[in-house]
């Protein structure tokens, strides 16, 4: 089993994963990007690594599991195997082996572990069987997107990001070309996008989106090869849309819905669907998975338009979390269906949109007020690139919003105006009582970490 581990993990978040996730073999580099030195870290982390003097056979007290370190490059490292000696091993183990060892493998058997994004507080180890991530790709690439051995494919996430490995997957199951990056730089994108003549993106989120259309090449780029994007401009603020399909006449915008625990995307958007749906809703499920939209308090199946909880069922779900059977015996009920936590919603057509997550609400004196529909309001202003909003105590409310804002380059707006913009849209409680502007977010590999975001300001305004 690969256990892909987030390079932006701090020292007690890679501590966290190496023990709760088992593994006995890590695999790093001396490489340093972004400042980032993985030996410094590993060894925070790990504090009795640099005392080990058998490299081959580590003994640690806080990761029992683990038994080498492999540090890829020149250098060397107290605690860590070096590659010429990884090198050395490797030439000893016959290929037949690795072979034999590769025919035992079951089709249901877990390939990968994947850690949740980390927008809560501890991320979860989800168990992806081969089957899942090879089926799902399949039904992506091949049967929904109609990709085919001549498409470039473009997806700027890391390879501990399921949106990077079902991508890849998906056009190598047609024997075309996969293009990643490092880490992503919106002006080294567009560089890629245009010199290497890309066909096809899976871009997803929010602040990867806003980097490419505020970049100063932007405009200049010729993007006018990509045939397919998955924009999701149903959940994008406003401006996405409209800047990307003036660069990109030629592609067909589609959403898409999906998550860790089931091996990707769920529901796309198709060919044959007209644009106002592909482009304000996230499509219908791909072939032999099922989307049900209930009540969460009573479970009962929801008509069409309705917002309630998104339950799937499926080839494609996780088999459970590691070492969590709680965790999981919640998620996943008697009758296989996997409960996403994710308020949506199903229109006429069957295809889905997404309305936020139920942990993402807040109860502001008893009333409930979604993060996302703030999130909205806010991003209708014509300063605002991108909201974020969460609760804070309150002695009288229990709880009120907080928004987060980081503005377009070259706008101004002050708390006041934020303020007084939304106490003109939406009822005085669901008004953001604070507004906070950042110029970086806080980051998992895709999403923001809000939870991060709250604990700041608590910690600023003394409410803890």
């Amino acid at each position: 089993m690969v256990v892909p581990i987030n390079a932006r993990y701090r020292p007690p978040e890679l501590a966290y994963v190496i023990e709760n996730g088992d593994i006995v073999t890590l695999v790093t580099t001396d490489a340093v990007a972004e400042q980032v030195s993985f030996v410094e870290r590993l060894t925070s982390a790990l504090p009795d690594l640099k005392s080990q003097s058998a490299s081959r056979r580590l003994t640690l007290g806080s990761a029992p599991s683990l038994r080498n370190v492999v540090l890829m490059g020149s250098t060397a490292a107290a605690g860590f195997l070096p590659q010429s000696d990884f090198d050395a091993l490797a030439e000893t183990s016959p290929e037949r082996s690795v072979h034999i060892a590769r025919l035992g493998v079951r089709v249901r058997d877990v390939g990968l572990m994947l850690y949740t994004s980390g927008t809560t507080a501890n991320p979860k180890g989800c168990l992806i069987t081969h089957e899942a991530q090879v089926r799902n790709s399949i039904a992506l690439g091949r049967h929904r997107y109609g990709l085919t051995h001549e498409d470039r494919f473009w997806s700027p996430l890391p390879m501990f990001h399921i949106a990077s490995v079902l991508p890849m997957l998906a056009i190598f199951d047609v024997g075309g070309t996969y293009l990643t990056m490092g880490y992503f730089d919106a002006g080294v994108a567009l560089d890629m996008l245009e010199r290497h003549q890309v066909t096809a993106t899976y871009p997803c989120f929010v602040t990867i989106m806003q980097g490419l259309i505020y970049h100063p090449n932007f405009a200049r780029t010729d993007l006018s090869r990509i045939k397919l994007m998955n924009s999701n401009f149903a959940v994008q603020p406003p401006g996405v849309a409209e800047s990307i399909m003036q660069a990109m006449p030629n592609a067909l915008q589609v959403g898409s819905f999906g998550m860790t625990e089931t091996a990707g995307t769920v529901c796309t958007g198709a060919p044959d669907e007209m644009e106002s749906l592909r482009i304000t809703r996230l499509g219908k499920p791909l072939p032999g998975l099922e989307v049900r939209i209930v009540a969460p308090d009573s479970g009962l199946e929801l008509a069409a338009g309705e917002r309630g909880e998104v339950l799937v069922r499926g080839y494609s779900l996780l088999e459970g979390y590691h070492k969590d059977p709680e965790k999981t015996a919640q998620a996943i009920d008697r009758d296989g269906w996997f409960h996403t936590g994710d308020i949506g919603s199903l229109d006429a057509h069957g295809t889905i949109m997404f309305h936020g997550r139920y942990k993402d609400m807040l109860k502001v004196g008893g009333e409930n007020v979604a993060a996302a529909e703030i999130e909205a309001l806010l991003g209708r202003h014509p300063a605002v690139k991108l909201a974020q909003v969460v609760g804070i105590p309150d002695a009288k409310y229990a709880e009120v919003p907080a928004a987060f804002v980081e503005l377009k380059p070259g706008s101004t707006a002050s708390e006041a105006d934020l303020v007084n913009f939304c106490k003109g849209e939406v009822a005085a409680f669901k008004v953001p009582r604070v507004v906070r502007f950042v110029d970086e977010w806080p980051m998992s590999s895709s999403k923001i970490q809000k939870f991060r975001l709250r604990q700041s300001l608590v910690a600023e305004l003394g409410l803890a």
